[in-house]
């Protein structure tokens, strides 16, 4: 409590100079890359850089990243305001987990990101569109046969070429995810475009023997479903969310035991508990806390007159 005594007398060190000791033990003189939040340029970073490079006479560091807030609606969310959300609340089922992936990955660092279920629900959209595309094109790939053909000049190889150049240089210009997601979708719009094409002639030679319906662009297919396998090692969207300890395999992602009741860890029905409590002593800033507890670990509670509250998965 009373600090330490040095030879300049007693104190202690402040966080300031706490990262300017880490970073000079563990990563040197000058680091390539440091990030935070924007609210922590000033001044926090300006300590540390004016720390260091006094101490050290030498840059501080290469590259600053500073990331915008994450806004609830319009506001800063903070605990403060009451509009603080976790990720296990917020997204409750895998869909949404990857959902929010996106949206974040796919925004401009920089900037606020605005979280709102308008927000979220088009992210959603989005990853079906994307899980479609590669599914549809991973199938045409896969059966090959007559309609497939690899041979020969193919316009959506050179279009995709076109736009994994534009998608290095959005990346290489400050992180410009939404330049980066535009050529995403651009490269998924071509193998669209492709499959609407022969189904097309398809159904327009129906009943025509003379017409020769034309064979898929499966080069043009094959190059669009490796530069979606190169994007996401950037995005990183393709993959199974990965189940919580205790968490069964339903979508919903709530617990069933044999008799297909919903079970209810231990610790939601503590909350539960102690809420109803403090609704019984009238200390409803208490219940209301606990209830934000309670919607933070994945489960909302529902008051019944006269009866045990209802809980369910949010």
């Amino acid at each position: 409590e009373g600090g330490e005594a040095r030879e300049i007398g007693r104190g202690r060190p402040g966080w300031h100079l706490e990262c300017s000791a880490m970073a000079r033990k563990y990563l040197g003189d000058t680091i390539d890359l440091h990030a935070g939040g924007v609210d922590l340029k000033f001044p926090h970073h300006e300590n540390e850089i004016a720390q260091s490079e006094g101490a050290n006479c030498a840059p501080f560091c290469n590259c600053w990243v500073h990331n915008g807030f994450v806004n609830i609606g319009d506001e800063k969310m903070s605990k403060s305001k009451g509009n603080f959300l976790t990720l296990r609340g917020a997204c409750p089922t895998s869909d949404d987990v990857r959902a929010y992936r996106y949206l974040v990955a796919s925004s401009q660092y920089r900037n606020p990101l605005s979280f709102t279920d308008a927000a979220l629900g088009a992210a959603k959209g989005a990853l079906k569109r994307l899980d479609r595309a590669k599914a549809t094109i991973g199938d045409a790939l896969s059966k090959g046969g007559d309609n497939l053909d690899s041979t020969g000049e193919s316009d959506i190889v050179a279009a995709v070429e076109k736009e994994l150049a534009n998608f290095e240089v959005a990346i290489a210009d400050d992180l410009s995810m939404p330049r980066a997601s535009a050529s995403l979708f651009s490269i998924v719009k071509l193998a669209e475009k492709e499959f609407k094409r022969v189904t097309k002639a398809a159904k327009d030679a129906d009943g025509n023997e003379s017409d020769v319906v034309p064979p898929l662009d499966l080069a043009g297919l094959a190059s669009v479903l490796k530069a979606l396998d190169k994007m996401d090692k950037v995005f990183g969207i393709y993959y199974d969310v990965p189940k919580l300890k205790g968490e069964e395999s339903d979508e919903d992602g709530a617990n069933e035991g044999e008799d297909g009741v919903l079970s209810v860890p231990n610790d939601v029905m503590d909350l539960v508990a102690q809420r109803s409590a403090a609704k019984d002593a009238k200390d409803w800033e208490l219940a209301d806390s606990l209830r934000s507890k309670i919607t933070e670990l994945g489960f909302s509670v529902k008051d019944v007159k006269g009866g045990d509250p209802i809980v369910s998965k949010v």
